[in-house]
């Protein structure tokens, strides 16, 4: 099962899978995020909110194998969660990036983050546990789609996320961001779709990768 049952985040909180006690991600959240360690969380290793959770791919476990493959794919098929994946891509674990890329974002439709090191990975879970928190204590008035619009482009990750992809810069990114809202939404995006915000040539770079 992915998780033992529903799991009820108590709001500002993170829990983290019990595997995770120790863990150099995990000390880096301490007394930065209120952080509840569980047993029987399944596939799941932090769950942000009631609705999103993280998937921390570590570089030991893209060399061991094709287990964490078999556990993104059982994630994908039995949960209703947005599942964002996080992946360690450092010097040893490149030459397997592309192939979790293709996966998680092209066969999976989740969204991926990768992320240089532990102590990034738990930079990344803050700013998307503060997202997580306003997405929650937002009032439901008008012009939603906006607010969450701003309260995406206002996280630094996620703008540095959009500037991994090969010729976005800042500005390129901004006015992806601005224009589709969110890495999933330009994930699904099309090619006529990015052209229209960053040209031909931009817009083929981005859609290939």
């Amino acid at each position: 099962p992915v998780t033992a049952g529903p799991t009820v985040v108590p709001y500002g909180h993170v829990i983290a899978s019990e595997k995770w006690r120790g863990s150099e991600v995990a000390q880096r959240l301490q007394g930065k995020v209120r952080l509840i360690f569980e047993d029987g969380l399944g596939l799941v290793d932090f769950h942000l909110s009631n609705r999103t959770c993280i998937l921390l791919i570590s570089e030991a476990d893209l060399v061991a194998g094709n287990e964490f493959k078999r556990r993104l794919v059982k994630f994908r098929n039995a949960c209703s969660f947005r599942g964002i994946v996080i992946v360690e891509k450092t010097q040893i674990s490149d030459q397997y990036f592309l192939g979790v890329q293709k996966l998680v974002v092209l066969e999976l439709g989740m969204v991926l983050l990768p992320v240089a090191n532990q102590g990034e990975a738990s930079q990344l879970i803050i700013q998307l546990v503060s997202l997580c928190v306003r997405e929650e204590s937002r009032d439901h008035g008008t012009n939603v789609f906006l607010r969450k619009q701003r309260a995406q482009l206002a996280e630094p990750a996620v703008l540095q996320t959009v500037q991994h992809i090969p010729g976005v810069g800042k500005t390129k990114a901004l006015l992806l961001l601005q224009q589709f809202g969110s890495i999933h939404r330009l994930c699904n995006a099309s090619i006529n779709d990015l052209e229209q915000v960053v040209g031909q040539t931009a817009a083929q770079q981005i859609y290939t990768f």
